[in-house]
């Protein structure tokens, strides 16, 4: 948790009065949500105004914080450097989390099954179509698996988790990297299932036997849907967990060099998870409405100082202090439209009785 003492701040900052109630509007990242709105609901239980937080997909989010319709938007894919400048945005991380392999698989229990990054790539491509394919019998030499078609699941609209998936399938697998590449939108095989947005990926999951498919972790666990082992770089066969996409980060340059645009898909380590994510908040670097922006800004200094056991509430997993010292300063670089640097109160105590 970030505390007043790591940070350097102008007596300006700490002197400035709270903003009174505003609402104030974001979109973006469906798997985000959980942790946006648990924040909402908690800081305005204690004092700070209503956050109105809609889960459109991050590219939704990404083109209504371009258009400058919103507050905030949250993407699970980080804009490059290139593209924030050129927009005049800012960009920082809020959690990291990890992208899963869900399955409905009739006899067959949760963590039973194992696959690599190569088979996946292979059943999502349509190359592999059937539960005892060889290639998965080799992975699996104890298990029964059936002979039954594989009803792969995906999702239609722009996403961060398609992004991220896509990211390490192309990694893994050149016949992916040249069919179908990274993206937030994928052209899939019109044999597979497209639906919208994480919560109809789970319900769908969930009454489709024989299914599988790629979700958030927090949906994992809170919808109890059932995951595949997942093998990482290091050829361990590993389950999703906090401690999984922690190792992930330990082994990227975020903590040592702020470089969140770094994909923590394939990292190295034991304990990585091999799709491990972010999820990003991204604002207009020059606010249109300064009380609104200011405000925005207050809410995520809150979430940050106050309301850390919250993203583990929703299975995500809390930035390191030392990010979020380096949020911090990202966030000071918000002007005006004169250009002026805003001044915005970092007494979080004000907001927060518990």
């Amino acid at each position: 948790m970030i505390t007043r003492n790591s940070l350097f701040l102008p007596l300006a900052l700490l002197l400035t009065p709270v903003i009174s109630h505003a609402d104030i509007q974001g979109s973006g990242s469906s798997a985000a949500a959980p942790l946006y709105q648990k924040w909402a609901d908690a800081y305005s239980k204690n004092g700070g105004p209503t956050i109105a937080y809609q889960a459109s997909g991050s590219s939704a989010g990404i083109k209504k914080i371009k258009e400058n319709t919103v507050e905030f938007g949250a993407s699970d894919a980080a804009m490059s450097q290139a593209e924030l400048k050129k927009e005049k945005l800012i960009q920082f991380p809020s959690a990291i989390s990890g992208v899963v392999p869900v399955i409905n698989l009739p006899g067959i229990k949760t963590a039973d099954l194992r696959l690599t990054g190569e088979v996946l790539a292979s059943i999502f491509s349509g190359d592999i179509t059937v539960w005892n394919d060889a290639a998965i019998t080799a992975l699996n030499p104890g298990l029964r698996l059936p002979n039954k078609n594989i009803e792969v699941i995906v999702r239609q609209e722009g996403s961060g988790t398609t992004y991220n998936f896509s990211d390490y399938l192309s990694k893994v697998s050149k016949n992916w990297q040249t069919k179908f590449g990274k993206g937030l939108t994928i052209v899939w095989n019109t044999r597979l299932t497209q639906v919208k947005g994480s919560s109809n990926i789970a319900s769908t999951v969930k009454k489709t036997p024989y299914s599988i498919s790629y979700i958030d972790y927090n949906y994992v666990s809170q919808e109890k849907l059932d995951f595949a082992l997942l093998q990482n770089r290091d050829g361990k066969f590993i389950a999703p967990s906090a401690e999984a996409f922690s190792s992930a980060l330990t082994n990227s340059s975020w903590k040592t060099d702020a470089n969140f645009e770094e994909m923590l898909t394939d990292k190295p380590g034991a304990k990585s998870w091999p799709i491990t994510m972010g999820t990003f908040i991204v604002m207009q670097q020059r606010a249109k409405d300064v009380q609104q922006t200011t405000a925005t800004m207050q809410f995520f200094t809150w979430a940050f100082m106050r309301g850390d056991r919250y993203v583990n509430s929703v299975d995500f997993v809390r930035l390191p202090d030392s990010l979020q010292a380096r949020i911090f300063k990202e966030m000071t670089t918000v002007t005006d439209k004169k250009g002026e640097v805003l001044n915005w109160n970092l007494r979080t105590d004000m907001h927060a009785k518990n």
